[in-house]
């Protein structure tokens, strides 16, 4: 797949609902269920059903020099301990995240009246970046 490619295929998730645990291109995502996915697309699957921490842990060994290019990852939080949330970059400077809600967003209702949703944003949106990793088997 090329980065055009790939990004337009991830553009089709704006505006899909944020729902916390959700992993679903129809019913919503949040951010390591929209991640998870996103990679899915291009062959890379980290296993199981990963948290946003989860994701930091599985790619901290498996990444490239620090590039920040379309598929690297943005995690924010305090630390890289206590990572809250996970984007994914679909250039230099913008990412995609499915951001907003948190652990009480959990019907269609609650995403509406949080508006919390699949978005782009400017990578350093949030004051709480903690890490940038681009994972080797990136396909280009």
């Amino acid at each position: 797949m090329t980065i055009a490619l790939f990004q337009t295929a991830a553009l089709h998730f704006l505006n899909l609902p944020y729902l916390w645990g959700g992993d679903d291109s129809i019913k919503g995502f949040d951010c390591s269920g929209l991640v998870q996915e996103l990679f899915t697309m291009i062959g890379i699957d980290p296993p199981g059903d990963q948290t946003a921490q989860g994701l930091y842990d599985f790619f901290k060994s498996r990444s490239r020099a620090r590039v920040r290019c379309c598929g690297t990852l943005i995690f924010y939080g305090s630390s890289v301990t206590k990572i809250t949330h996970v984007a994914m970059m679909l250039n230099e400077w913008t990412c995609i995240e499915a951001g907003g809600g948190g652990s009480k967003t959990l019907t269609l209702v609650d995403a509406a009246m949080q508006n919390a949703y699949c978005r782009l944003r400017p990578y350093n949106r949030r004051k709480d970046v903690v890490a940038e990793i681009s994972p080797k088997d990136l396909p280009w």
